[in-house]
């Protein structure tokens, strides 16, 4: 069978559900791992944070050595360091101090999936045809779908196996980025630098409105990670919900709702104008956030944490597009400096999260939400809502940066 770039776009798909189980399965496990080997929440804050600055770090790295290695090999040696951190993180907590190998399990699962975001995106953008924008969500949708899966078959997993036996789970999903290295091996691959003139990362630094950009990527990453992190935590020890049920209403809807808004943005997105959609979710995203803080039901908590999902479906995937319409020939570097800033917001949500949330515990900061409405909750319930609530300055400053980008357009083009 001769392979196409069909077969290109599938094997991109593919990684970002390899992707999507990387970096959902440790939290699904979080309250597990305080169980069973008394891993505080600070500890697991830090694990998060482990996670994303190691991202952090083969983005940094990634504008020197993609172009060197090609995406090929780039994406093979990704696919390898899943399958490594998903098989050391069914074994290494019980071969040395849990902490420690969880730790180094994350950290692996960490090098394979900023590999794969540092050379997915390009990859797209890089394929023939036109509605960059549309294809580009449509390529994130994956990750959600992902996210979905992981969730509800993980969890069918806990109810059937029992979730003592959790360690056996990373093994069987290591399946899926051992079949995306198969493909990476075969498929064919076009380059953006074969499609565009380069533009010198000194030219690219130099406008604002990369830095703009940037700092959109830094508060889409943490508007969405804030959330996905902690909802599982968050439904099962702030919200008292069973963990099945909190699972697939948390951070099971939070990624069907998130995938939804990609595939239609994806399939509809070149309707619609890219900033005043990117504005719009900013500030319903927002609105998300404070129905999952300040609602005193659980379930309709729960619901601002799934329609948080919806409306930070589109930012990321949507700034990488807004991207290379107002900054082209920023080619491969661009994307991977774009996904360094987009990790390092995906590091500062659920860590502030984690940070506010302990020292709320610890008695540092004081206790919000002790009025009436709140009166039956307890330390550990309320220092997580308050951990959220931090987070929300995240879109709250997309919100305003993307409002004040549509102004700008808007003045040009009556000047």
């Amino acid at each position: 069978m001769k392979l196409d770039y069909k077969h290109t776009l599938a094997a991109c798909y593919l990684g970002y559900i390899a992707q999507a189980v990387v970096n959902n399965l440790p939290p699904l496990l979080f309250v597990t791992f305080s169980r069973q080997f008394g891993v505080s929440i600070e500890k697991i804050a830090v694990l998060i944070t482990v996670n994303f600055v190691v991202q952090i770090a083969i983005d940094i790295a990634a504008a020197a050595f993609v172009g060197k290695l090609g995406y090929r090999v780039c994406g093979l040696m990704g696919c390898a360091a899943n399958i490594l951190g998903l098989a050391a993180l069914g074994t290494l907590p019980f071969a040395i101090d849990p902490f420690v190998g969880i730790a180094a399990a994350m950290m692996l699962n960490a090098i394979g999936g900023g590999m794969m975001e540092v050379i997915v995106s390009p990859m797209v953008e890089a394929l023939p045809g036109e509605q960059k924008s549309s294809a580009m969500s449509l390529l994130h949708s994956f990750y959600c779908w992902g996210q979905v899966g992981v969730v509800l078959l993980s969890t069918g997993y806990f109810v059937t196996a029992g979730i003592e036996n959790w360690r056996f789970l990373p093994l069987i999903w290591a399946v899926i980025p051992l079949a995306d290295m198969a493909m990476f091996a075969v498929v064919p691959i076009r380059t953006l630098e074969e499609t565009t003139e380069k533009l010198p990362l000194r030219k690219l630094f130099s406008m604002k409105i990369f830095w703009l950009l940037a700092l959109l990527m830094v508060c889409s990453g943490a508007s969405e990670m804030a959330v996905s992190q902690w909802s599982s935590l968050f439904a099962e020890l702030g919200l008292k919900v069973d963990k099945s049920v909190g699972d697939i209403l948390g951070p099971c809807a939070f990624a069907a709702l998130m995938g939804s808004a990609r595939a239609f943005f994806g399939i509809k997105g070149g309707k619609f104008p890219l900033k005043k959609a990117l504005a719009i979710s900013g500030t319903m995203c927002v609105a998300s956030y404070c129905l999952t803080v300040f609602s005193p039901y659980p379930l309709l908590s729960l619901a601002g944490c799934a329609l948080t999902g919806c409306f930070v479906g589109i930012m990321w995937p949507g700034v990488y597009s807004l991207s290379a319409q107002l900054c082209p020939g920023g080619a491969t570097a661009m994307f991977a400096m774009l996904a360094l800033a987009g990790d390092a917001g995906c590091a500062l949500g659920p860590s502030l999260v984690g940070a506010v949330s302990d020292r709320v515990t610890s008695g540092a900061l004081p206790e919000l939400f002790k009025n009436d409405i709140f009166s039956g909750l307890g330390t550990e319930q309320i220092s997580l809502r308050q951990g959220i609530m931090a987070g929300a300055v995240f879109p709250l400053v997309f919100a305003a940066v993307t409002i004040i980008l549509c102004l700008r357009k808007r003045k040009t083009q009556k000047g």
